[in-house]
């Protein structure tokens, strides 16, 4: 996760679109997750999706990762704006942490337009502060040569949408995330007549989801699970615990209803969770508040009457459904006989946590029902099928697949051939694509990288000193040494020594540390009689003869700092 170099151009470079059609994702392409995407035409550029990533063990102490967007800084007055095609986080959870530094204007529909509202207001941006348009559903927006079209689609979460971005050099359909689900539930259906009238108009490109390519059979849909799901929850004794994607607010009333339907109230934890409802509620896409349990009834309710709905699907450490199977939630417990089932499917990269997860759920006697188990998931991306329905109503010149690993962008390249689509380009995060006019093709490629969140939404460079520190002392341990001297430079006292991470506290420290201290004093008391009155040279010693010390004894090359104090 470094910013890609080789023959990358820097973000500050001269790439400015003149007469012709550019397409720049800075997210999304060679990874899943973490959208974003540009758009540039005589000399201006749009944003579509501002999304984020979930880190992996690679990153120690953080769990978000966001795109580098020095390439948006340096031309932020001849940025149009953002628009989103929907809510998802990898869609938009980037825009809390970096707006302030874009302070661009933000276009969605209803649902989004909710959800990055909130968002904004418990990053402390007010409402009065982020310029935030409502387009309606179908509704189409102009900025500078850019008119687009918001086409109505079906996913895992309220209106997705397509934006069909009419430019002076033709069409291009940049779908987001999509399956075709005939009966979602919640939202409206796939706006067949509309994808087919603008495939009919002419369309120059198609930048596509790729994420299910390899998967033959279709999504699924929601219609489906609400049936499997609602007799399973009627079956269970006890408690039952319900973690899925808080975006998904289909499923999350079919939860509610299955509650309902077995005489069941329902409690609601996690902030993901109430932000979704919440917003959804706004928006007329759920009315379920005569169905949610309050605290006091909850604390009245025998197990039987109780559906916990949580946040947690993904193994998250410090979600509602990890913290009650450790026994740390203050407002629900695990019991044998408990019954927790997983209405998700596992994101590649939380292997791990799922599994941990899992391995505590069983340690306290609960049964856990997850998609293997049963049919309680459909997913929220097109399959093979549905990509090439797709294809055949929108009928594009070239196609550019994104949101995908390498290799589904090469799977899905091979796929638009093989339906006859004239041209496919295969891009990564940073390749500027000339879309037309000519021969599409790459012309240039801008360094790109990430971002991480830290701590209270720090944002910090993924190969920066403080992440390189981090890492180090992750794998190599560290030392730290203080040195006390006069104004002299003489000692006026042993030199202290600490060793985190490096040797066991109950072994071999103490002969470690004290060996280390008298190499330390020895390398002060070599200095000459200038070097004594720097603190920088006494500094620098000290260092040296820790590093020394450390590759000899321990064969370990440790993050070292060390104090000099003068008195």
């Amino acid at each position: 996760m470094t910013r890609q170099k080789d023959d990358a151009l820097p973000p500050t470079a001269k790439v400015e679109p003149g007469e012709e059609l550019l397409f720049l994702p800075l997210g999304g392409a060679n990874e899943i997750g973490m959208n974003l995407n540009l758009y540039g035409c005589r000399g201006q550029w749009v944003v579509i999706d501002f999304g984020l990533g979930f880190a992996d063990d690679r990153l120690p102490g953080v769990d978000i990762i966001l795109p580098d967007i020095a390439f948006l800084e340096a031309r932020r007055d001849k940025i149009a704006g953002i628009v989103l095609t929907h809510a998802h986080e990898d869609h938009l959870g980037a825009v809390p942490y970096l707006w302030r530094r874009l302070r661009l204007p933000i276009y969605a529909t209803p649902f989004a337009a909710a959800v990055v509202r909130a968002k904004l207001r418990e990053s402390g941006v007010g409402d009065r502060e982020a310029d935030i348009t409502i387009i309606p559903l179908g509704g189409r927006l102009k900025l500078g040569p850019f008119d687009m079209e918001f086409v109505s689609l079906t996913h895992s979460i309220p209106e997705p949408n397509a934006i069909a971005i009419r430019t002076p050099f033709g069409t291009v359909m940049h779908t987001g995330d999509w399956k075709i689900d005939p009966e979602p539930l919640v939202g409206e259906t796939t706006d067949i007549d509309r994808l087919t009238a603008i495939g009919e108009e002419g369309v120059l490109a198609m930048v596509c989801d790729s994420t299910n390519v390899f998967r033959e059979t279709d999504a699924g849909s929601e219609a489906d699970v609400r049936a499997n799901l609602g007799g399973l929850v009627a079956g269970r004794k006890g408690r039952v615990f319900v973690a899925t994607f808080a975006s998904n607010i289909a499923r999350v009333e079919t939860i509610v209803k299955a509650a309902a339907d077995a005489n069941r109230k329902v409690v609601v934890l996690g902030r993901g969770l109430d932000r979704m409802i919440k917003a959804a509620t706004e928006t007329g896409y759920l009315d379920i508040a005569g169905m949610l349990a309050t605290d006091r009834e909850a604390d009245r309710l025998p197990a039987e009457r109780l559906l916990y709905l949580v946040t947690g699907c993904q193994g998250e450490p410090n979600a509602a459904l990890a913290r009650i199977a450790r026994g740390e939630h203050p407002a629900a417990e695990l019991r044998r006989g408990d019954t927790v089932m997983l209405s998700s499917r596992q994101i590649p990269g939380n292997e791990r946590k799922i599994g941990r997860l899992l391995n505590l759920l069983a340690r306290e006697g609960a049964e856990v029902i997850t998609e293997r188990d049963a049919d309680i998931h459909v997913s929220g991306h097109g399959g093979r099928n549905e990509l090439a329905q797709m294809y055949r109503w929108v009928k594009p010149r070239i196609a550019v697949p994104v949101h995908g690993e390498p290799r589904h962008l090469i799977e899905h390249v091979a796929l638009a051939k093989s339906l006859q689509v004239p041209e496919a380009v295969t891009v990564e995060n940073g390749a500027v694509v000339r879309l037309a006019p000519g021969t599409p093709g790459r012309i240039a490629r801008i360094a790109s990288g990430y971002l991480v969140a830290d701590g209270n939404n720090d944002v910090l460079p993924v190969d920066g000193e403080v992440m390189r520190a981090r890492k180090r002392m992750l794998y190599e341990g560290a030392a730290f040494a203080t040195v006390v001297v006069d104004k002299y430079g003489e000692l006026k006292a042993d030199p202290m020594v600490a060793l985190p991470g490096l040797v066991d506290p109950d072994s071999e420290i103490d002969t470690l540390a004290a060996d280390i201290a008298e190499d330390l004093a020895e390398a002060i008391d070599g200095l000459d009689d200038d070097d004594v009155l720097s603190d920088v040279r006494i500094h620098d010693v000290t260092r040296l003869a820790l590093r020394r010390r450390l590759r000899t004894r321990r064969g370990k090359k440790p993050l070292i700092d060390v104090h000099v104090v003068r008195i």
